[in-house]
């Protein structure tokens, strides 16, 4: 597993799935849609896939001596490895602005999403959609990708949607605090999406090698 973890990184993860992690930067930007971070990090990662399906690095894989099923493993090792890298950028610019910027006039007055503990967790929301979507989608076929990445592209958008609404809603303006350092509700709707995204993660991942172990190569 981790020699196929290495071949990933190596061999098939696409420039681009390392250079859009610095869209977690853009936890930094006020009076812009931030949210879409997650968006574009997923985007590089899907470019990895698109990149693996031109260089039929699915079907090398399958013929060196692995079970098939390590195939699954290793795509979704190298995805939570990418998603977690940009989740850590987005985290760390989110501290920084909560805790050195959280009183800076373009963030009080925000009408956006600001960054802090709600803007994380949507984040890792998006991710659990993207494996759940994307990549339970393409390991029907391990090939056919186009329609998995479309659901998922409504879907995320969908969040950046809801994310951006909720705010606005008499009573949930709190999620929108630009420095929440000390408020356990917010920590906590952190924690219960970390936990949405671990769990779902992880069946999806089930799920694909099920489903993986059916096909035909």
């Amino acid at each position: 597993m981790k020699n196929l973890l290495s071949k990933e990184i190596r061999l098939a993860a696409s420039p681009l799935a390392w250079l859009f992690l610095v869209f977690g930067l853009m936890a930094l930007i006020p009076r812009y849609p931030i949210l879409v971070c997650a968006f574009f990090i997923c985007f590089g990662i899907f470019q990895s896939f698109q990149s693996g399906r031109e260089n039929n690095d699915i079907l090398y894989t399958v013929l060196l001596p692995v079970r098939k099923t390590d195939t699954v493993k290793a795509k979704y090792a190298f995805t939570v490895l990418i998603q977690m890298l940009g989740f850590g950028i987005a985290a760390v610019a989110t501290g920084l602005r909560m805790v050195l910027l959280g009183k800076a006039t373009p963030y009080v007055t925000n009408p956006m999403m600001n960054a802090n503990q709600a803007f994380l967790a949507y984040i890792l929301l998006i991710f659990a959609l993207f494996n759940v979507v994307f990549m339970g989608g393409f390991f029907k076929t391990a090939y056919k990708f186009g329609k998995p990445f479309v659901l998922f592209l409504i879907v995320s958008f969908l969040v950046v949607g809801i994310g951006e609404v909720l705010h606005h809603i008499p009573g949930l303006t709190f999620l929108n605090a630009p420095a929440p350092l000390a408020d356990p509700v917010m920590w906590g709707i952190l924690g219960a999406a970390a936990a949405v995204y671990a769990v779902a993660t992880l069946v999806s991942c089930k799920v694909a090698m099920k489903r993986f172990a059916l096909v035909d190569m």
